[in-house]
């Protein structure tokens, strides 16, 4: 490994004047700076991170706060993640991955330890408790979600609100009067978190202000789960002709049920997923979809985070606007249709 003094010896310069053209903390003329920017380059020299931290009271680090449940769909949460550590580099941040359920503990041991210069929180829940915490320190913080009260915080995430609205919308557009909503696993309701909630009043509200009855049941994962939600709305609301699915786990096991009952998808039943383009378009029947932006919401927040660290950047929420691609799992209601 080359060493700092290598590089003064091969530059022709002091090891004080190499450190000084590294920090940045003194003025070096041009000529220097250029014979020791060669120097560093021709013999490969890697400033070592910890001296480098103690001379700029930086670790260069972003810690990321990503609970790995169980219940939540991981390869989303795992697409967000690496848009940030992508664009995190981009900007000389490495990324520190906290992947378990500590909570508060967390903000804490990041805060106290000085492990990291900023903080980027996922699976943000609507009276989320890292939340005091993160506001009673200095360390600069971006949520990918919303919380209830975003005072004091800077927040980017998909308008669910407005993206279970705009569900309604396009069913409703189609002559679907009876509609069901199949969510998330129970625990995620439980834990209030935030996106599924505000879909829920997204929903619910523009179902009112149309005159839609619809009918809200959580799923957990896989095919018996999903044959037991069915079975109850079914049961509950017989003449249902229009499905949302806020589970990506839920869908395949559903499409699966309805071609086993005999319902065709769309003339019988349409389906309007939230989720991924691609498990929109890998489905067995190509799902009309609101697409969830993880890559935006990543690179969104940490464009914003290192504002902040650069002195740039204020508190403020940003809401991505939804989109809706109509594909071959929506189409009129079958009493609009005869």
């Amino acid at each position: 490994m080359v060493t700092l003094a290598e590089v003064a010896q091969h530059a022709g310069v002091s090891a004080s004047t190499v450190s000084y053209v590294l920090s940045g903390k003194r003025s070096i003329s041009a000529g220097t700076r250029l014979r020791v920017e060669q120097s560093i380059h021709e013999l490969g020299y890697h400033p070592n991170a910890g001296a480098r931290a103690l001379a700029s009271s930086r670790s260069n680090i972003i810690a990321l706060m990503v609970p790995l449940r169980t219940d939540m769909y991981v390869p989303v949460m795992m697409e967000i993640a690496i848009a940030v550590a992508t664009t995190a580099r981009t900007h000389g941040y490495d990324v520190l991955l906290l992947t378990g359920e500590e909570g508060p503990d967390a903000v804490r041991r990041v805060t106290r330890s000085g492990l990291a210069d900023a903080m980027i929180l996922m699976d943000v829940e609507l009276d989320d408790e890292r939340l005091p915490l993160l506001r009673g320190t200095d360390l600069p913080s971006v949520l990918i979600g919303l919380p209830a009260d975003t005072s004091g915080l800077t927040c980017v995430d998909l308008d669910f609100k407005a993206t279970g609205a705009l569900c309604v919308e396009h069913l409703a557009m189609l002559g679907h009067r009876d509609i069901a909503v199949i969510g998330e696993a129970p625990a995620v309701y439980e834990r209030h978190t935030g996106f599924a909630e505000r879909t829920l009043d997204g929903l619910r509200s523009r179902a009112r202000d149309l005159g839609i009855r619809m009918l809200h049941r959580p799923c957990g994962g896989g095919y018996d789960a999903m044959a037991v939600t069915l079975a109850r709305i079914l049961d509950e609301r017989p003449d249902t002709s229009g499905l949302v699915v806020q589970n990506e786990q839920a869908v395949e096991p559903l499409l699966a049920l309805l071609r086993r009952q005999g319902r065709a998808v769309p003339e019988d039943v349409s389906v309007v997923a939230i989720c991924p383009d691609q498990v929109a378009v890998q489905a067995s029947v190509r799902l009309t979809s609101v697409s969830i932006p993880a890559q935006e919401m990543g690179r969104d927040a940490v464009e914003r985070l290192v504002a902040k660290l650069d002195g740039r950047g204020t508190d403020e929420v940003v809401l991505i606007a939804p989109e809706l691609t109509v594909r071959e799992s929506t189409g009129s209601a079958p009493s609009a249709s005869s």
